[in-house]
């Protein structure tokens, strides 16, 4: 089975999933906003705690500040994404209370670079 496209300039994974919110596999539309992190937790269950770190302008100062947050993707089969992983992700529809996003790339291990 070949991966499908997903509109977004990305590497497909190299392996095969059967999992039907895999973007590459399965039938989950992705849409919105993209954006790259480091996994910080990977103990649930095909899904992973993904921190981005981003700055945030400060008009008082006129200066920046770096801010963070945590965000709950999930994780497909076929991209297997680990802890430190640095990978992006997308918007897609709800799965979950806290899950709206999907691994579409992994990246690299963070300590490689």
């Amino acid at each position: 089975m070949v991966a499908r496209n997903i509109g977004v300039n990305v590497t497909p994974p190299t392996t095969e999933c059967d999992d039907p919110h895999c973007p590459f596999h399965g039938t989950l539309p992705v849409r919105g906003v993209q954006f790259e992190g480091v996994v910080i937790s990977d103990k649930m269950r095909n899904t992973v705690v993904v921190r981005r770190d981003y700055l945030y302008y400060v008009k008082k100062y006129d200066r920046y500040e770096r801010r963070h947050g945590k965000i709950s993707a999930h994780n497909p089969p076929c991209i297997n994404a680990r802890e430190g992983d640095i990978v992006r992700a997308m918007e897609c529809r709800p799965l979950s209370k806290s899950v709206a996003f999907v691994i579409i790339e992994k990246k690299s291990h963070e300590g490689t670079e």
